[in-house]
């Protein structure tokens, strides 16, 4: 479908009444841009992943996407009256509005690039966009190239760097690695470069298979050494099929790692089902868990039979590693 992005150029003052007023316009949805900082709280709330970076200069831009048909000539001209309106009592900034055409999947998947710069993870590891160059990059480095982050995980997230803490801690070559809810695969790919043998990724979003085997082949894997696919461990009734896209049916292989860096709600559940996937001295590292849920998540993993080895905490979130 062919889309057109409708931005107006205004301050941090004005963006609130100008997105207010594009509402009333019958727009479904706006879209912010500034270099606000955002609070903890928010950053928390967002579970952001990417490095935020800029400062704030008062601009903002508040776009929508319309749809084909939409009068835009018509938008054009009452929101030029309405910042005429506004201009009498707040910084309306330039005012400027501007139209581009663009695809549902083109243009705003690959806004993410402008804020992703590399950044170094337990002083070895550096994740690096597949576009840029590091002249920080040392001799002894291991370098985890990004190309696409269409699913959560570039590694800059708490929850991310707990997980690779504890692979880091645990792993030993040539182990095997299960990875639940593999995003865009970086615990995945960091797992092979520290020595793993196999490792195999799932998750219920085609679209984050897809980015993982992406980044996976920038980083020269073959599908012999990491593998990922559709699945969901969760899966009930004819969605768990052979099949249907979200069944786990094909991943029959039991793992000396299994790695969930999901959401404590997801965590619960899940600890019931992940033993078949576990070799008999299996580990079980699990994140994505807000400190004030780490008591639920730690009843759940004993009351299905795990011993609590490692607990971790960095800020707010918890890695709990059990067998």
């Amino acid at each position: 479908m062919i889309w057109t992005k409708f931005t107006v150029d205004t301050t941090t003052e004005a963006e609130d009444l100008v997105s207010d007023f594009l509402n009333d316009m019958g727009v479904e949805g706006v879209m912010i841009e500034d270099n606000v900082p955002l609070t903890e709280e928010e950053i928390a709330e967002m579970f952001v992943d990417i490095p935020l970076v800029g400062e704030d200069d008062g601009t903002a831009k508040v776009s929508c996407f319309l749809p084909e048909g939409f009068d835009i000539d018509n938008l054009r001209r009452s929101v030029t009256e309405e910042l005429k309106k506004l201009s009498g009592f707040i910084n309306v900034g330039s005012g400027a509005i501007s139209t581009e055409p663009t695809t549902d999947d083109s243009t705003w998947q690959n806004n993410w690039k402008e804020f992703f710069k590399p950044f170094r993870l337990y002083d070895d590891i550096v994740i690096l966009p597949n576009w840029m160059t590091w002249d920080e990059i040392k001799d002894t480095d291991t370098v985890v190239r990004i190309e696409s982050v269409m699913a959560f995980g570039t590694g800059a997230h708490e929850t991310t760097n707990l997980c690779i803490g504890q692979i880091k801690k645990y792993l030993k070559d040539g182990d095997s690695i299960f990875d639940i809810g593999c995003g865009s695969g970086i615990l995945s790919m960091i797992g092979v470069y520290l020595g793993a043998g196999y490792v195999k990724g799932i998750d219920i979003d085609p679209q984050a298979i897809k980015s993982s085997h992406e980044n996976a082949a920038v980083n020269g894997f073959s599908d012999d050494r990491i593998d990922f696919e559709v699945g969901n461990l969760l899966a009930e009734g004819d969605d768990a099929k052979s099949g249907s896209g979200f069944g786990v049916s094909s991943v029959d292989e039991k793992f000396d790692i299994v790695v969930a860096n999901i959401l404590a709600d997801v965590i619960i559940p899940l600890s019931s089902k992940v033993r078949p996937y576990m070799k008999e001295d299996g580990l079980f590292i699990t994140s994505g868990i807000i400190d004030e849920k780490e008591d639920e998540v730690r009843q759940a993993l004993i009351k299905n039979g795990f011993n609590i080895i490692d607990t971790v905490h960095l800020n707010e979130w918890v890695c709990f590693v059990a067998k």
